[in-house]
């Protein structure tokens, strides 16, 4: 029978590689990188909650359209975050700092989890152990998909998504390289990066994590 995970691994060797440790993972990347991809394919394995920035500010802000009289905490995020996310802009560290805090203290993340689309800067990145430490927990790895900057251009003009438009993917690009890659140099220097080469197939992306994971 064929595992649901593909080439990754059979049911037994799933549940001793989840036995060992409660895994707490960030998965990094340029738009179009492929973060959702294989951030699924790696909560699937390790049976952790993934955590999808992206998808959860989308319904924040949608919730702002469907009930516009609520006060809410995720109402008022949504509202606050609609207009950076309508542009293509990064969410402010403060706000997005504000609702990590409220996701990770949900008892459905107490095992485990693993994060895509947060952290965006160094300083949220910095925040994120404050928190962390709080907690009396410690993020294990930072996962980066390097993938050539013409290679995510390309990936994200062939997505279906409203804000995927051509000058907004080029700004959001740009924001990457400016703010995002110094995360690179934080998680470096405390020996937490893994980078993965994600200009492969998703198969090898997925094996090359896993043997970077289990070192």
């Amino acid at each position: 029978m064929i595992s649901p995970l593909g080439m990754w691994s059979t049911e037994p060797e799933i549940s001793e590689f989840k036995r060992k440790k409660a895994m707490r993972l960030v998965i990094l990347g340029g738009p179009g990188a492929g973060k959702g991809t294989q951030a699924q394919w790696l909560c699937l394995y390790l049976r952790v909650p993934l955590i999808p920035t992206g998808d959860l500010l989308r319904k924040a802000i949608a919730s702002t359209t469907d009930s516009p009289s609520q006060s809410d905490t995720l109402t008022v995020l949504g509202h606050q975050a609609r207009q950076y996310v309508e542009k293509g802009e990064l969410v402010p560290d403060t706000l997005m700092i504000e609702f990590m805090r409220q996701r990770l203290v949900q008892p459905d993340v107490s095992e485990g989890w693993l994060l895509e689309g947060f952290p965006r800067t160094a300083f949220q990145a910095e925040e994120l152990d404050f928190q962390l430490e709080d907690l009396e927990q410690r993020l294990d790895w930072a996962i980066y998909l390097q993938v050539p900057e013409s290679v995510l251009r390309e990936r994200s003009l062939g997505r279906s998504r409203f804000d995927d438009q051509p000058d907004i993917i080029q700004h959001r690009i740009a924001l990457f390289q400016e703010r995002t890659l110094p995360i690179l140099e934080y998680y470096s220097h405390r020996q937490r990066l893994l980078t993965i080469n994600g200009n492969q197939s998703p198969e090898q992306v997925q094996q090359e994590i896993l043997q970077k994971l289990k070192g």
